[in-house]
């Protein structure tokens, strides 16, 4: 639902009554990720979408009959053979998914009367105007909750309610609290009555938080091309050098925040989390033994830097008489990329946001063609998670 949060909060300040169809599980090769969404409004009017395109009709039908019935629903689409295997190939409304996953749907009704519908409004308005906001909702499990929201702040505080005499409610803020600190969307088991007991119940926690960072170190043409791509696939990023003819806004117009100082000490001085990526671009040792020494020790997601492989020897020498591990020195990503056969700028900036995303999804990095791997992997954002309380 977050996934169209603009959309929904104009909506719900105009008072539009609406249902929104998310994707909260898949399986296989699916297209989607669980948090898409599709919406409807009683105009008929769609936002969004759950699948490229392979069941869009038949989600915008159970949308409409949600919105007339007012009851929430759950629905699953699998494979359909090109020639109609689960339906006439020629409807353009026919139902299934020709690449041979599953796709889980829950299409809530969101009417100006609903139970939910402040919840609902307080969450998208929230991840409408960038900031953190979790929204968990049961998809499973006792048939009175299904659809039931909670809205949950980075603090662990929330808004809604999921029933059990608010033993869920603080169960599954706790989980959303979690997962939204990992920037996560996913699922949550627990118990009905917020333990270990009870009829067992699947939350849905979508996750909107700010975007990743990636700290560019070194303001050199490479990292100008790694401003643009590591910004096109989705983070925030800093560039750093501690020259300032070099380190300029002009010269990174692509880049959020440019800095002027030591690599090392504005690491320090920075915020970083489990999502934040580390490139050091510099390739001098005056720069990257202290800024290394710093960032491998830090719980960050990713740390790569540049150079040859003699410059990579050299570094880890220096590092090991620095104090480091071989553990520590294990995480560096050195020489950094994907052996692409990179010889640009850009060649360059696409082999190391290529190892970037290969590292944060679990990919291996290797041809699809002829591979056994699935193609669309789940590290366990979108996998299930059963908490202690399951």
């Amino acid at each position: 639902m977050l996934d169209v949060a603009a959309e929904l909060d104009r909506w719900c300040r105009e008072g539009r009554d609406f249902a929104v169809a998310t994707v909260v599980a898949v399986g296989g090769s699916a297209p989607r990720l669980p948090g898409a969404a599709l919406a409807v409004d009683a105009a008929g009017t769609v936002v969004g979408s759950v699948s490229g395109g392979c069941v869009e009709g038949a989600v915008y039908e159970l949308c409409r009959d949600a919105l007339r019935d007012g009851r929430p629903v759950r629905e699953r689409y699998g494979f359909a053979a090109p020639d109609g295997g689960r339906g006439d190939a020629d409807d353009p409304f026919a139902v299934g998914l020709t690449c041979g996953g599953t796709l889980d749907v829950l299409v809530v009704p969101v009417a100006a009367d609903a139970p939910w519908r402040a919840v609902v409004a307080d969450a998208v308005s929230a991840a409408a105007d960038g900031g953190p906001v979790a929204l968990a909702r049961v998809v499973s499990g006792p048939d009175a909750l299904l659809g039931r929201a909670l809205r949950v702040r980075p603090d662990g505080t929330y808004a809604g309610g999921l029933g059990a005499a608010g033993a869920l409610d603080r169960v599954a803020a706790a989980e959303a609290a979690a997962l939204l600190a990992a920037g996560r969307t996913g699922t949550v088991r627990v118990g009905a009555d917020g333990g270990r007991c009870g009829e067992p119940v699947t939350l849905f926690v979508e996750s909107c938080a700010p975007p990743p960072r990636m700290l560019v170190f070194g303001a050199v043409d490479f990292a100008a091309a790694l401003t643009r791509a590591a910004r096109f696939v989705g983070y925030r990023v800093t560039v750093c050098d501690a020259r300032p003819v070099f380190a300029t806004a002009a010269r990174f117009p692509d880049a959020d925040e440019v800095v002027v100082d030591w690599p090392h000490r504005h690491l320090d001085a920075t915020e970083v989390d489990a999502r934040t990526v580390v490139c050091v671009l510099t390739h001098d040792a005056k720069f990257d033994v202290p800024l290394l020494e710093r960032a491998l020790r830090l719980p960050v997601a990713y740390v790569g830097a540049m150079g040859s492989r003699r410059t990579h020897d050299d570094r880890l020498a220096r590092l090991r008489r620095a104090g480091l591990t071989e553990r520590e020195l294990a995480r560096l990503r050195s020489p950094i990329g994907l052996d692409l056969g990179a010889r640009t700028p850009e060649e360059t900036a696409l082999s190391i946001v290529a190892e970037v995303v290969a590292d944060r999804h679990g990919g291996t990095g290797v041809p699809l063609t002829g591979a056994r791997a699935p193609i669309h992997r789940d590290p366990g954002e979108a996998g299930v998670r059963t908490g202690s309380y399951a």
